[in-house]
Parts: structure tokens; C-alpha cells; sequence
């Protein structure tokens, strides 16, 4: 007989948790072998080994499902062929490359299936930590478990643990971005101060690991003032999503959407507090 929990993960669902898992363990492998090879791209922003060969994994592991597959690391498939598409993945093999250079741990694994341009499951692996993070928000749901050998030959989602958001109550606590914090950012945090009168705490974090621990109550808001890409928030959008966290468009106040003819995100916001506008 399945678990609760595993009623709630489909079989493509699964494929994409051990997709995550194995491409973490293979950044783990660079990641302490020091191998980084660090190459620039187009835009100069950084890939390593790790990027790609995270990325031959995942992709090794989706491929089967017959869902078509948006990836950083993937040529980009021309709009007029992927606008016929309702249902894709989209990943990010390696989401915090400057963290993963830096060895400061905070960078993850992102796998989203996205259907009719919103997020309906995500998934998150943080290597380092060995945490995963998931959620289907058709049923409603986001779980955190941590990846060892016990968890990997026996059942591995009865260790799921169901996570909630936690309302902010004397402190409103914000992610801030490691890499990519501005002026901007700066106002709209000095903003929501004035607005609650509460006291605010800016706590930086990397990579999308910022919307798990909105997700799990350890923080309140992630504002992003910046470009983003769809592989970036399509898996985090999922978790928070599921458990009720609105992920909006500053531009539009409108969720992100996904699949669009252009991959860049407008700025977002993501927040479990009523009123951040």
C-alpha cells in the first residue's frame, strides 16, 4: 500500500527527485575534487564541469517521460515550436555557480514540470547539505527530507517531512539575494519596514534556496529587483505555491509564468505577508 505521501507524488513526479538526487552527487564529486574548469559564457557569466555534467544527468533521467525539456544548459528550442508544448520540464542543473566556485555550499539543483506555463511540481537538492525540497501544488503539499544511504536503498519518500510557512511575528525576515543585491532591493526592504513597523532582519542566502526556507517558515519575503531566469524560479515557485506563497510579478502583480517567448523573468516577489506591494 502507498504512503500519503507518495499519493501525492506521480511517477514523473519521482523520476525528477532521483534526477536531482543523482546530479547533486555528481556535483559533490567535483565540488570536492576541485575540478571546476571554470569557462565563461555569452553573457560571461560562469559554468563549470559541474553545470554540465549535472546537466547530462538530469537530462539522461527526463528524456524517457517524453516531456520536452527547457534547461540552462540545453540549446534553447525556438518559440514557435515551444509554444505548441502544454507541459515541459524546466532545470537548472546547477543553480548558484558563483556559490559553487565560492564553496560556500549554497547553490542547488532545480527541476520544474511546468504545465499550461505555471508550475504544477517542483524539486530542489541542495548537495552540500544533502536537503530535498518538494511540492506538487495540485495536491496542495511541499515536503523536506534529507538524502543519506538509509533514505537511498530503502523507501525514500517515507522520510518526507510536509512543511508550512510561518507567518512573521515580531520579526519579518528577509532573503537576501548573495550575489545580486541593489539599491532597488534596498528600498522596497526599507519599505516593508515602514510599512509594518516591525523589525526586519535581511538574512543573504544564494541560488533558490531562498524559496525553500520561505516555503518552510524560516523566512518571510525574497524580493528579486533584477533579470532572472525561468530555470531559476520555475522549481522554487512550485514549493512555495504548493504551500500557499504567493510568487508575483512586480510588473504585472500577476504569478510568474513560465514558457514565455522570453525566458527572462520581470523583477518578483515572493511573499507569505498580505500586502507587500
Amino acid at each position: 500500500m502507498k504512503s500519503e505521501i507518495e499519493n501525492k507524488v506521480l511517477p514523473e513526479h519521482f523520476v525528477a527527485i532521483k534526477a536531482a538526487i543523482e546530479a547533486g552527487s555528481e556535483i559533490m564529486r567535483i565540488y570536492e575534487g576541485g575540478n571546476f574548469q571554470i569557462e565563461s559564457k555569452e553573457d560571461n557569466s560562469p559554468i563549470t564541469l559541474a553545470d554540465k555534467s549535472a546537466n547530462t544527468i538530469i537530462n539522461e533521467f527526463l528524456k524517457p517521460t517524453g516531456i520536452p525539456i527547457i534547461s540552462e544548459e540545453n540549446a534553447e528550442t525556438e518559440f514557435s515550436e515551444r509554444k505548441l508544448w502544454d507541459s515541459c520540464w524546466i532545470v537548472d542543473p546547477l543553480d548558484g555557480t558563483k556559490e559553487f566556485i565560492n564553496k560556500n555550499g549554497e547553490f542547488t539543483v532545480n527541476i520544474a514540470l511546468v504545465k499550461n506555463n505555471k508550475p504544477v511540481f517542483g524539486v530542489i537538492y541542495i548537495p552540500v547539505s544533502k536537503e530535498l525540497y518538494f511540492g506538487n501544488v495540485v495536491e496542495g503539499s511541499s515536503f523536506k527530507m534529507i538524502i543519506d544511504n538509509k533514505t537511498l536503498e530503502e523507501d525514500l519518500l517515507k522520510y518526507a517531512e510536509e512543511i508550512f510557512p510561518v507567518s512573521a511575528q515580531r520579526t519579518i525576515r528577509i532573503a537576501g539575494s548573495r550575489s545580486h543585491i541593489n539599491e532597488e532591493t534596498l528600498e522596497f526592504i526599507e519599505g516593508i519596514r515602514k510599512k509594518y513597523s516591525q523589525e526586519v532582519k535581511v538574512i543573504p542566502k544564494g541560488s533558490s534556496l531562498k524559496f525553500c526556507l520561505i516555503a518552510d517558515g524560516t523566512l518571510n519575503i525574497y524580493p528579486r529587483i533584477g533579470t532572472t531566469m525561468e530555470w531559476d524560479t520555475a522549481a522554487g515557485h512550485a514549493i512555495c505555491k504548493a504551500v500557499g506563497i504567493r510568487v508575483f510579478d512586480m510588473k504585472t502583480n500577476r504569478e510568474l509564468v513560465y514558457n514565455k517567448q522570453n525566458l527572462k523573468n520581470n523583477s518578483f516577489v515572493v511573499s507569505n505577508l498580505l500586502d507587500v506591494s
